[in-house]
């Protein structure tokens, strides 16, 4: 379904797709809100006829993948959630974090909702059994290993300090510990404890005694919760609703034991149907997800279940079956991860009204010290980066009701200002933002779609005092929008510094108005720095051949080649140089001429 600029809004699929559509359209249909709101926005639809059920899922996947949808159930922030990626496919594997799952030989395992929690997992995983992150060819044979090795955290294949047979079981292990079994970890590494003690390696068998009491302490403390020996693999899925949000918890049983628990936050909550919503989650949980048990169990059976069984059973390579657990300990454990989704709910809820109220009492601070008309719902932020004037730029982030909008930032390169004269730079920045913006105002379509740059702030706030004030607020006016209010932070001692006030507002240390506008600022500067230490990077690197006309990267690359620096450049011969490949004579003349 797609609105009137061909928008996709909705995707959805049925066996008799005429019914389904006419259902949303029919005179006597009483709908939900949701449903009402989405019915009024379509235009036009697009269908295409599948082979299968399966095909059919498949398909709605990978559009809702593709076009984000705002009225399909999805997961929040359409973020791609960290695995971690064990390079199996390589002699000496590497482990790390990635986003994509890719069909490259290597094994996954997530996918997970916390990259801090995958972080510390794998900073565990280091200290019990060291593996490599570096990128290195290994040939055993380098003459000294990085510092990795000495403090423990590599076992130094580099060096040939452990072979690759003896690298791998180390890898293996590691794809045990993230199974969740720890035990048979242990049982194997006591086994060659053993061995290596009545062979007289006794150093080797003190290493691995020390693995086998590190990993004793682990299990000690994991929260791995034996739930029953009934239940080899299995994943339990429940959903918790409240307020229009839904969380949904996935916990992770192998072996009998709960080895991992996630939470997924899902929007267009909604009026949908508690079913629904587990089928779709089901449907991208599992889309990209590396292992897929052979059971999964589900607090509500969705109504497409038989289909995303048939279809997951043809991505596992084996049967799988969704259920709703009835009794003994299934139903036990259902309860569990249903109390745990409510939990997690009740604790989200809490983070979010907690962070809301403080962008309220912060937005309200900030209008009452400037004397606002209301508290600024946008607010756009200038800072200035530069060093000696050399690479000089500007920042532009922009907070929307006390929140980032990082899709609305911009960063400017100077352009009229020579040397380190930050008033005339941010002045120049100013311009130019608001003549574009006033640009794209007029600019603006009968289709009534509004151009980012048209979207003019509540407050403009930039980082320095009186000085940067006084140049905003001139460049503002030149553009016809100094009617927009106007405030400086000053690092020093981040007093506020506002245009017809000569001595500075101090707000209270402990004011969150004060708070978010430190947020602000320091955004900007860190936004405005990062752009300037690119370009200063980039020029670090460039060469005074790219300055000259008619030398392109080929010519410059192969008059280094043949002469070695700038300075023997400069020594030869207007015939030597046009006998670099790709020179010529008149070539030749023009880069004695300028060097």
């Amino acid at each position: 379904m797609k609105d009137a600029q061909s928008h996709v809004l909705y995707v959805g699929k049925a066996k008799v797709l005429r019914n389904r559509v006419r259902s949303y359209f029919h005179e006597s249909a009483a709908h939900p809100p949701k449903t009402e709101q989405l019915v009024a926005e379509v235009a036009d639809f697009e269908w295409i006829v599948t082979s299968s059920d399966s095909e059919a899922l498949i398909l709605e996947c990978e559009l809702i993948k593709k076009h984000k949808p705002r009225y399909n159930v999805r997961f929040k922030d359409d973020k791609r959630y960290p695995y971690i990626k064990i390079t199996m496919q390589e002699d000496y594997p590497r482990v790390f974090l990635v986003r994509n799952v890719l069909q490259d030989g290597a094994r996954y395992f997530g996918p997970h909702a916390s990259s801090w929690a995958m972080h510390q997992t794998l900073e565990l995983l280091r200290r019990l059994f060291p593996y490599r992150t570096c990128n290195r060819e290994i040939t055993g044979k380098d003459r000294r290993p990085c510092l990795y090795y000495h403090i423990k955290r590599c076992g130094g294949p580099c060096i040939g300090a452990v072979n690759r047979e003896e690298y791998r079981a180390q890898l293996d292990r590691v794809c045990l510990f993230l199974e969740g079994k720890l035990e048979e970890i242990v049982g194997d590494l006591h086994t060659q404890m053993e061995q290596e003690a009545e062979a007289l390696n006794y150093e080797r068998a003190a290493q691995l005694r020390d693995q086998v009491e590190a990993l004793t302490r682990v299990i000690e403390t994991e929260e791995q919760r034996i739930v029953s020996d009934r239940l080899p693999d299995h994943d339990f899925v429940a959903l918790a609703r409240q307020n229009g949000q839904a969380c949904v918890q996935v916990f992770f049983v192998r072996g009998g034991k709960v080895i991992g628990r996630e939470y997924f936050v899902l929007t267009s909550a909604l009026n949908e149907a508690d079913s629904e919503m587990i089928g779709s989650f089901l449907k991208q949980f599992y889309d990209e997800a590396p292992h897929i048990p052979r059971e999964i169990l589900v607090q509500k059976r969705p109504d497409d279940a038989p289909v995303i069984a048939e279809w997951l059973t043809n991505k596992r390579g084996a049967k799988v079956s969704i259920r709703v657990p009835r009794r003994d300990d299934k139903r036990d454990v259902m309860r569990l991860v249903e109390q745990n989704a409510e939990a997690k709910l009740d604790q989200l809820s809490a983070e979010w009204e907690a962070d809301t109220n403080k962008h309220v009492i912060a937005l309200g601070e900030i209008q009452e010290t400037l004397g606002l008309p209301a508290p600024p719902s946008r607010i756009e932020c200038y800072d200035i980066s530069n060093i000696q004037g050399v690479s000089a730029t500007g920042s532009m982030v922009v907070y929307a009701k006390g929140v980032p909008s990082r899709r609305d930032y911009r960063r400017f390169r100077i352009k009229t200002v020579e040397g380190p004269n930050d008033f005339a730079s941010m002045a120049e920045v100013l311009h130019r933002r608001f003549h574009r913006g006033q640009e794209a105002d007029a600019a603006r379509g009968p289709d009534g779609k509004e151009n980012r740059w048209a979207i003019m702030p509540d407050l403009v706030l930039v980082d320095g005092g009186k000085g940067q004030v006084s140049a905003a607020l001139a460049a503002m006016q030149e553009e016809g929008v100094g009617d927009i209010p106007v405030a400086g932070l000053a690092k020093q001692n981040e007093e506020l510094y506002v245009p017809g006030r000569s001595q500075p507002i101090i707000l209270p240390r402990d004011s969150e108005g004060l708070y978010l506008l430190q947020r602000i600022r320091d955004e900007a500067h860190r936004f405005a720095i990062t752009y300037h230490r690119q370009l200063r990077e980039k020029r670090t690197k460039s060469s005074l051949l790219d300055q000259i006309p008619g030398i392109g990267p080929r010519r410059r690359k192969a008059l280094l080649e043949r002469f070695g620096s700038l300075a023997a450049i400069r020594q030869a011969s207007v015939e030597e140089l046009a006998t670099v490949p790709g020179m010529n004579r008149r070539a030749a003349e023009q880069l004695i001429e300028h060097l």
